[in-house]
């Protein structure tokens, strides 16, 4: 998927879902959520590639969420909790972790939901430098293998799509 195609399929309608419980569309919203799907599968995975190239990792959507990890994370945070079971019944999905990984693997505006849910638990403000950027990504999403000479392309593509808008 291109970039652009994410941003206006997913990123854009998800956030204009969230207005309904009050987190605002920001341009910096929308960079951070599409630079942070270009570092977790570069848009090109819906399941997280293990050994071997496979793709069957215990991580799902081009966001890369975990049963246990974020989707658990966004079900049951005090921030949270409420508006993501809302959302899952307003796209007919169970509001559980495994309901809610089950249908982020091909539901990209519920992926992006639960993405921009996940950063929202964080006590900073978005974003707004590729520094800030990483230190954020690295605290909500807690990647076992970071690959930190990555994020500044991700960034950089995602600030350029987000200015294309």
């Amino acid at each position: 998927m291109s970039p652009i195609r994410l941003l206006n399929l997913a990123i854009i309608p998800a956030l204009a879902e969230l207005a309904r419980c009050g987190i605002p569309d920001t341009t910096d919203a929308r960079r951070f959520l599409l630079a942070i799907a270009l570092q977790e599968s570069n848009l090109a995975y819906r399941r997280q590639v293990v050994s071997g190239g496979v793709e069957n990792g215990p991580a799902a959507s081009f966001f890369q969420f975990e049963p246990g990890g974020g989707c658990k994370g966004v079900l049951t945070h005090f921030l949270t909790a409420s508006c993501m079971r809302g959302m899952c019944v307003d796209f007919n999905i169970e509001a559980t972790p495994q309901g809610l990984w089950e249908a982020m693997r091909y539901n990209d505006i519920i992926a992006a939901i639960a993405a921009r849910l996940l950063v929202y638990t964080l006590p900073s403000k978005l974003p707004t430098t590729a520094d800030e950027g990483w230190a954020q990504y690295v605290s909500a999403w807690r990647p076992g293998k970071p690959h930190p000479e990555n994020w500044p392309n991700a960034w950089n593509l995602a600030t350029l799509t987000v200015g294309e808008k």
